[in-house]
Formats: structure tokens, C-alpha cells, sequence
């Protein structure tokens, strides 16, 4: 492989279409302010790297990024890429991914509003996050220790599994289409609204109103609310109240008060400690 080391390159598309490169301790950054530094590029390895200019990594294939920084200016950071490893590594530009496939991120930090939208396959694990439109529209993530904070997030996704995560979050999982949520704790006002075949068990669920207009949502060992929902669920903790579930069977060891007052509320409770 060709190794490109302790240089700095701050021209329009520096390293355009590389192949079988190392990029070891190099900064991207400097007064011409060019754009696209590594587009195009196959089987590209970046170690100990500093990015502070737009779109460094469109259109690559083969990507592997460590011990690296991409400021708030690296805007747009990775785009139409695929099959992309990042390991302890700043994604602090907006927009930081999209349109990607089979990406996996370890140990690193996301300060990045509109994060991953329009990605097919990411496993993250052990890694913290801020954005404000998060994951939106993509599918088959697998999510492991991540520590996530921002208003909307996992908006539209599908096929997902979620384990051992908090998230403090305003609206997620909105729409979102079979996704499994395990051992974590969810933060937010409004959750899950309009889901469809979504699963909480041994999780958290702390909210203003979070779970409502599901259908085929499944609650194992978790505390909620739910409203103008379809349900099955079996709670080990004790409920302050239940509102209008439209259908299926919930199943709690307390409750405070169960509310019924709407025709379309068909569903049924029973309080066995």
C-alpha cells in the first residue's frame, strides 16, 4: 500500500480517487479551503488524521478511519459510501453520514445535527452521540452501550435492535417498523408514536406521553403508558395509570387508575401481583 504521512493538504480533492492508501498523521486543512479530499477513493486506511474541510469522504469503498478528528467545518463527512469501520474518532460535522451501507463505529463521539439518514446497516457500540434528526429514514442498526441525546431520533427506521443505550430524546422511533429495544433506559415526551411492531423488554421508560397510536407493540418487564395503542405487555412494576389501549392484553402487578373513555378503547388489563 502507498503510505502518505505527516503532510498537510488543504487543495480541491488532495487525494482524489486513492486506492490502497494509508493516510498516517495528516491534516486537511489551510487557505485554499478545497473540498473532497479523499472521494472516490478504494481500500483506504486513515490513522491519527485531522479534518477540518467539507466532504472528505464521498463515493468511497473500503473505508477504515481511527484516532481521527473531523471538526464542525468537515461538514457532510461521508456520503454514498459503503462498507466503513470508524474507531475512536470526532464526527463533529453536520450531516456527518448518509447514504452509506454496512458502516460499524466503535468508541467514538457524534456532535453532528442530521446524523446517518438514508444508512443501511450500522453496529455501534460504545460510543456517545448528539444530533437533532438522528438515523432518520435508515435500517438494520444494531446499537450496543451508546449514550445518545438530542430531540428526534430513529424516525422512520426499520429492522433495528437496540441493547444496554440511553437515550434522552424527544420524539424517537416515530413510525419506526420492527425494532427490538432491550435493557436500555428511553428519556423523551413522545415515543414510538405510530410505530409498528416495536418491542421494549427490561427497559426504562421515563415520558409525557410516550406510546401511543402503536400497533404490535410488545412491552416485556418495562414500565410505560400507552394510549390509543395496540399491546401486549407484561409489567413487573406498578402502573400510576393506563389510558384507552385500543386493543390486545396488558398485564401489571399494580395500578393506580385504569382510564376507558373513549368507544375505541378495546383493550383489556389485568392487575395480578
Amino acid at each position: 500500500m502507498e503510505r502518505i504521512e505527516n503532510r498537510t493538504f488543504d487543495e480541491e480533492r488532495a487525494l482524489y480517487a486513492s486506492e490502497d492508501t494509508e493516510v498516517i498523521s495528516c491534516r486537511f486543512d489551510g487557505p485554499a479551503d478545497g473540498e473532497s479530499a479523499l472521494k472516490e477513493g478504494r481500500n483506504i486506511t486513515v490513522r491519527d488524521s485531522y479534518f477540518n474541510l467539507r466532504y472528505p469522504f464521498w463515493h468511497d469503498q473500503g473505508l477504515t478511519i481511527e484516532n481521527s478528528e473531523m471538526t464542525d467545518k468537515a461538514r457532510a463527512a461521508l456520503w454514498y459510501s459503503k462498507d466503513i469501520a470508524i474507531r475512536n474518532t470526532k464526527m463533529h460535522g453536520i450531516k456527518a453520514l448518509r447514504e452509506c451501507a454496512d458502516v460499524t463505529i466503535e468508541n467514538s463521539d457524534i456532535v453532528s445535527p442530521e446524523f446517518g439518514w438514508s444508512v443501511s446497516g450500522i453496529d455501534m457500540k460504545d460510543s456517545t452521540a448528539e444530533s437533532e434528526y438522528f438515523m432518520m429514514r435508515s435500517d438494520h442498526l444494531h446499537f450496543d452501550n451508546v449514550t445518545f441525546k438530542g430531540k428526534y431520533s430513529f424516525q422512520y427506521i426499520t429492522d433495528s435492535v437496540f441493547e444496554n443505550c440511553n437515550f434522552d430524546t424527544k420524539d424517537a422511533f416515530w413510525h419506526a417498523k420492527n425494532v427490538v429495544v432491550r435493557n436500555s433506559t428511553i428519556k423523551g415526551e413522545y415515543l414510538a408514536w405510530y410505530s409498528e411492531n416495536i418491542t421494549f423488554e427490561n427497559c426504562t421508560i421515563i415520558g409525557t406521553q410516550p406510546l401511543c397510536y402503536c400497533e404490535g407493540l410488545k412491552m416485556i418487564n418495562s414500565d410505560l403508558a400507552i394510549e390509543r395503542s395496540d399491546v401486549e405487555a407484561q409489567i413487573t412494576t406498578p402502573l400510576i395509570s393506563i389510558k384507552n389501549p385500543k386493543s390486545g392484553h396488558i398485564t401489571v402487578p399494580a395500578l393506580g387508575e385504569l382510564i376507558m373513555n373513549i368507544p375505541q378503547a378495546m383493550g383489556t388489563v389485568t392487575v395480578a401481583a
